[in-house]
C-alpha cells in the first residue's frame, strides 16, 4: 500500500474490512430474540461500528501518533466484539459455524490493524531520528 494513493481513510484497506465487518454483524444480530435489542444486539453493533469509525477519525488526525493511538482503541473493540461474540454463540444465539466465520473475519482484520499500528510505529521512530532544520 503505497502512502501517495491514500487520500482518505475509505482508501485504506482496514477501513473497508471493518466497514464489511459491520455489515457482518449487523446481520447476524437481526436474528437475535428481542429481548435482546437493548442488551448484546446494542453491544455487539456498538463495538464492531466502532472499529471503521476510530480507524477513520485516526487517519483523519494530524499526527501519526494519534492516528496510531486510534487504532490501539480499535484493537480493544476487536477485543470486546469477540468476547461479545462468544457469548452470543454460548448462549445460542450465534450457530457454530457462523461464529468460526466471523471470528475468521475478525482475525483478519485484527491482524490488519496490528500490522498498519507497527508500520506507524516505524513512522514515528524514523521521524524522531531524522534531523530538524
Amino acid at each position: 500500500m503505497a502512502t501517495d494513493t491514500i487520500r482518505s481513510y475509505r482508501d485504506l484497506r482496514v477501513w473497508q474490512r471493518g466497514i464489511e465487518l459491520v455489515e457482518s454483524i449487523y446481520v447476524i444480530t437481526q436474528s437475535f430474540p428481542k429481548q435482546e435489542i437493548y442488551g448484546l444486539t446494542s453491544q455487539m453493533r456498538r463495538a464492531a461500528i466502532s472499529i471503521p469509525a476510530n480507524i477513520a477519525e485516526g487517519h483523519s488526525r494530524e499526527h501519526t501518533k494519534e492516528f496510531r493511538n486510534f487504532l490501539s482503541i480499535t484493537q480493544g473493540s476487536i477485543s470486546e466484539l469477540e468476547t461479545e461474540l462468544e457469548i452470543a454463540t454460548r448462549l445460542g444465539y450465534v450457530a457454530t459455524q457462523q461464529f468460526h466465520g466471523l471470528m475468521t473475519q475478525i482475525a483478519g482484520l485484527a491482524k490488519q490493524v496490528r500490522a498498519l499500528r507497527e508500520a506507524l510505529a516505524k513512522r514515528i521512530a524514523l521521524q524522531a531520528k531524522a534531523p530538524r532544520n
